[in-house]
């Protein structure tokens, strides 16, 4: 299909989807995002399947060319939502100078929507026809898909191969790699008393976390890449009152599943006995998501996208990234991830989020490329 590209087109149709506040708990404003693509994909001949999977979440986006296939060449991936609570809309809409352009998700990952859907048109026709494509678009990514996660599994098992569009580096380097990461909250209790005059009867909920900190500390293996970080702590009601209640978030991430695992069961066998006597301890994972670690089929689709990159004189290279993304979740039902097809940007999850204008066309040819090449 021959589709003429213009970056001023394309920026205006940006705008339409950056200008929307639609933060992970905005269901709303994730549909009003789904309402301006639905259309636009079913406008190249796509169709479109609009999912709940959970009550709290927005709408997901289930597009394809061959809505009867049992099985997909390629399955392109995405999400609609941001970091960013309603309001941001209106206090930094998305701009731009002859460099760069900014907004809310402008980065992560509004552009990367965009590209894959010019893609899809710049397609040979052929190719198009040969490919069974589903593109996954999720509501809840920025929040771990804790809703959507088993429906982007199901949609990866189906696919050969998985192409994130998530952004590129501002260096333009791709993701070969990432982390897995985990978030614990972790609550302690101990007994309340009078720190002046019945010290002795209190069983200080602070001190176990204290002790848990130092423990947690120890656990960290920079070596493997095992590094876990205690980032709030809350706890006491008054500096006369022995804390009986205290509480800590965690967050855990790992290149090794399997050491990751032993880290989760250490710790449960921990808050069995705890170092004050008295305290209880709870332990509870809010969230997981596996190493995306390359396989042999990942490093074939390593060659083919470089050997395409090299075609088109970009600058590049593979990174091992220590963020996370649903990648991490289709790599690990065993379907050959690579991630970062989108355009090239930074400042992701602030203020100064921006998209590299430059990047945008030569990003957009390799992802043509690569599809072209399956």
């Amino acid at each position: 299909m021959a589709v003429s590209f213009d970056v001023n087109t394309y920026i205006e149709q940006l705008s339409k989807l950056v200008n929307i506040d639609c933060g992970s708990a905005n269901a709303q404003g994730i549909a009003n995002v789904a309402d301006v693509l639905i259309p636009m994909f079913e406008q190249i001949g796509f169709n479109v399947t609009r999912h709940t999977v959970h009550s709290d979440a927005g709408p997901c986006l289930e597009i394809t060319n061959k809505p009867n296939a049992a099985h997909y060449d390629v399955m392109l991936c995405g999400h609609m939502d941001t970091v960013f609570p309603d309001g941001t809309v209106a206090a930094r809409p998305l701009t731009f100078d002859s460099e760069k352009i900014y907004g809310p998700g402008v980065t992560d990952m509004k552009s990367g929507i965009l590209s894959a859907w010019y893609a899809l048109q710049m397609l040979s026709t052929e190719q198009r026809d040969k490919l069974a494509i589903v593109v996954a678009l999720n509501s809840d990514e920025e929040i771990g898909s804790r809703y959507s996660r088993e429906w982007v599994e199901s949609l990866a098992r189906k696919s050969n191969k998985v192409l994130v569009c998530e952004a590129s580096r501002a260096n333009g380097n791709l993701i070969r790699s990432r982390k897995g990461n985990a978030k614990y909250e972790i609550t302690f209790h101990g007994v309340a008393s009078h720190a002046g005059s019945a010290l002795q009867d209190g069983v200080s909920a602070i001190y176990e976390l204290s002790h848990w900190a130092l423990a947690i500390k120890d656990m960290v293996n920079l070596e493997t890449g095992t590094t876990m970080n205690v980032g709030t702590v809350e706890g006491g009601v008054a500096v006369n009152v022995v804390p009986d209640y205290a509480k800590a978030i965690v967050d855990l991430r790992f290149w090794n599943n399997e050491e990751a695992e032993a880290i989760h069961q250490k710790l449960e066998q921990m808050a069995k006995t705890p170092f004050e006597p008295g305290a209880t301890v709870e332990v509870k994972r809010l969230a997981f998501k596996p190493a995306m670690i390359p396989t042999q089929a990942t490093e074939q689709m390593i060659e083919l996208v470089s050997s395409e990159a090299d075609k088109l004189n970009l600058v590049y290279g593979w990174e091992n990234a220590g963020g996370g993304s649903d990648g991490n979740f289709t790599a690990n039902v065993g379907t050959p991830t690579l991630d970062g097809f989108g355009p090239s940007g930074a400042g992701l999850h602030s203020d100064k989020e921006y998209l590299l204008i430059d990047s945008i066309k030569p990003r957009l040819d390799l992802l043509v490329n690569v599809l072209n090449r399956l």
